[in-house]
């Protein structure tokens, strides 16, 4: 059995996962899973091993937990009685520190605040400050107010809008100070394991390797040495190693930066700078560290230790891992010199990916590490690139709040992998109409079946007509369709797409043999079914049976077990029963009756998670989660409500209409231009009331005239006929 090894990047856990996570893993699950997983595995007979990685040692991570810890020693000295004066000093000090930082791409830069030129930027700025001036301004009041409760509130409340930037500061005043590795090995725990329970309820499949960088040390400080061995790094005097691009370039063997050529060699000082924040972190940047580097370009592969970092053994002094070397030496552990598929975000290409490969290139001298690399598109929000610095970003426990993991699947899904998605919520509205109209389509399949359905006998086989031998044709081609998109590059949204036009086509023959009082071909219809939910199944989504998805409990997960086997045949004799009695109330006309038959659908049902259609000619049932049905219960609620607020407004309207008709009519035409709204808009009028001078005293013009004598004439009419009505 061939073996294809696939590696991808994991988290840096120092925050909680959020969408832009979800985008990578969910993509590369639903590749895993086609491609490789269920395919590769299971038709072509290949083993995927998938290998991921945890980021534990990372500037991310040591400056967050440093901030964290710092800022809860402040808070909690705080509640033995820091007095306010010195607290208000604290937030000023701290606030003064932030004007002169800013977030860059996640990364803390000093920069004037007064000459940031980035609109987003100013404003995320703009709004943390304002936050905090109005927190000292709301203590300043309860001060001048002398109430102790009120102090000690708007204290708290000062505290607790200033976290982020007393955390910054009191980093950079005592950030050097923190040396216990449980400070920064907590904080990655604490993150780690909100990252694969995120994952579970995402329904993500776990990695058959998990490689964490504070367990591979030794593997990485080896690593390390042969790189320089081969001539590819050197050690500095403060006991870092950097890589040497220029020597890695000169070879004709190599070329760094082979994914995105145009990020090395000539390329401006602002750009060389961003790229050496991405790729080395804030605690290892700085002028030093510029001047031991034998080439800008060159990157850390051993960090020398700082007072406030974690720190480990090798042969160059105490120190730590870089970023990229982390990767790469996990990955030469477990895989090799030879690695498949290697994936991650977009925004990893460079200098992260491109960084791995030279370093692989370099360590086995090899010419070719890789054979595909795979980088799912970027995610936005609301159209905007999504950015923890302008603090616009959603975490996925945040979205599962919001949506199931179903409809997020479903939403990656209709979007190609490689492209940028935008999530908002048009998006998740297609999302939630696929879903909708896929599961109306599968429970109505199964209940036709339930109803219908006997393949144990002559009888649940019939003659294909020529409709059904067309909708079998058409069958066929949406399949090989299907799975063409599949063979170009794993084309999602294609695929989903060809799922609806199935759906679209089964549920055009269910209405037509509805009108026609026929029973639809069972077997056809069952063979849709278990194909549509078979793919689902394949992409990830929960599903039920053979033909279905999975009913989804109130925490998002699919309940387990014959649920719906257990209760149909119940709720089938409650749907026959209430049929029955229905059937009787409209012969006898008995409305009470049928009103609470309409109850039992409307409101009563739906809190069991159960929905009955009443159709053409018969009752379909369906087990869909309670959520949902109380969701769309609500809706058309609130459409009814909006209907009879429409048709309210539109009768008022005609009411209205019709009394000022009404009120035009009893108006004597004599007086029609000298009381009323025209009245001073003239002068004088001739014996019928026509004016004939403006109130200016000005003759009315001919033309003028005329126009005033067609109404006169139009308003006799009326008033006469008024009149005869009374007679």
């Amino acid at each position: 059995m061939f073996e294809v090894k696939w590696y991808i990047c994991g988290p840096t856990v120092y925050d909680s996962s959020h969408m832009g996570h979800a985008r990578a893993y969910l993509s590369f699950d639903i590749l895993r899973v086609y491609t490789l997983r269920r395919v590769l595995e299971n038709y072509f007979g290949y083993r995927v091993v998938y290998a991921m990685n945890i980021t534990d040692i990372d500037d991310k991570i040591i400056k967050r937990a440093r901030q964290r810890h710092l800022l809860t020693s402040y808070l909690d000295a705080e509640k033995e009685g820091i007095n306010v004066t010195k607290v208000v000093e604290d937030v000023m000090g701290a606030l003064s520190h932030f004007k002169r930082w800013s977030w860059y791409n996640e990364w803390l830069i000093e920069v004037k605040y007064d000459t940031e030129t980035d609109g987003d930027k100013k404003r995320m700025l703009d709004k943390v400050m304002h936050k905090v001036n109005t927190a000292c301004s709301d203590l300043e009041k309860a001060l001048i107010s002398k109430d102790n409760e009120a102090i000690e509130r708007a204290k708290g409340n000062l505290l607790n809008d200033s976290r982020d930037v007393l955390s910054d500061w009191l980093d950079s005043k005592k950030g050097d100070t923190v040396n216990e590795h449980s400070v920064f090995d907590q904080l990655a725990k604490t993150y780690e394991n909100e990252f694969f329970s995120d994952m579970s309820r995402l329904n993500v499949l776990p990695p058959n390797i998990l490689t964490r960088v504070s367990e591979y040390v030794p593997e990485i400080v080896s690593f390390v040495e042969e790189i320089i061995s081969n001539g590819y790094a050197y050690a500095t005097a403060d006991g870092s190693v950097y890589f040497d691009t220029a020597a890695f370039s000169a070879n004709p063997m190599h070329s760094y930066a082979k994914l995105v050529p145009e990020a090395y060699g000539d390329v401006d000082d602002d750009q060389l700078a961003k790229n050496m924040r991405e790729g080395e972190g804030e605690l290892s940047l700085g002028s030093e560290a510029m001047q031991l580097k034998r080439n800008a370009n060159d990157f850390a592969l051993w960090k020398a230790y700082k007072p406030g970092e974690p720190l480990w053994d090798s042969p160059w002094g105490k120190g730590r891992p870089g970023w990229h070397i982390e990767c790469s030496a996990m990955c030469g552990a477990v895989f090799g010199d030879k690695l498949d598929i290697h994936s991650g975000g977009s925004d990893l290409k460079f200098p992260h990916h491109d960084n791995e490969i030279a370093q692989c290139e370099a360590h086995f001298k090899s010419d070719n590490w890789v054979n595909y690399f795979l980088h799912a598109g970027t995610l936005r929000i609301q159209g905007l690139k999504m950015s923890k610095s302008l603090k616009n970003f959603i975490t996925i426990r945040e979205a599962l709040r919001q949506y199931s993991c179903r409809q997020m699947r479903i939403l990656f899904l209709m979007n190609t992998w490689t492209d940028t998605l935008d999530y908002c919520s048009n998006a998740m509205e297609r999302a939630l109409h696929f879903e909708r109209i896929c599961n109306d389509f599968l429970q109505l399949v199964k209940d036709i079946l339930r109803k219908n359905y006997k393949p144990d006998s002559s009888t649940g086989y019939q003659k294909l007509d020529a409709s059904e031998l067309e909708i079998q044709k058409k069958f066929n081609a949406y399949t090989e369709e299907f799975h063409t998109a599949l063979c170009d590059s794993v084309d999602t949204r294609t695929a989903i797409d060809k799922l609806r036009d199935l759906i679209v086509v089964g549920n055009a023959y269910i209405v037509e043999k509805e009108k026609a009082h026929k029973m639809p071909n069972c077997v056809l219809l069952r063979d849709i079914g278990v194909y549509i939910t078979t793919q689902l199944r394949m992409f990830g989504i929960p599903t039920s049976g053979d033909i279905g998805f999975a009913v989804e409990s109130e925490g998002n997960n699919a309940v387990n077990g014959n649920l719906e086997e257990t209760i149909m045949p119940y709720l089938s004799v409650l749907a026959d029963f209430r049929e029955k009695v229905r059937s009787i109330a409209r012969e006898h006309k008995v409305t009470p009756i049928l009103e609470e038959c309409d109850r039992v659908r409307d409101e009563v049902l739906p809190e069991l998670g159960v929905r009955l259609e009443d159709r053409a000619n018969e009752t379909v049932l369906k087990l869909v989660d309670k959520e949902t049905l109380l969701m769309e219960a609500m809706h058309k609620k609130n459409a009814e409500q909006q209907k009879q607020a429409e048709k309210e407004k539109r009768l008022r309207e005609q009411a209205e209409k019709a009394a000022a008709k009404e009120a035009q009519r009893r108006i004597n035409p004599i007086e029609m231009f000298s009381k009323g709204e025209d009245a001073d808009k003239y002068s004088q009028f001739d014996v019928k009331g026509i004016p004939t001078h403006l109130s200016s005293g000005e003759e009315v013009k001919k033309s003028a005239r005329k126009n005033l004598e067609k109404a006169w004439n139009n308003q006799d009419k009326l008033y006469k006929a008024f009149l005869a009505e009374q007679k």
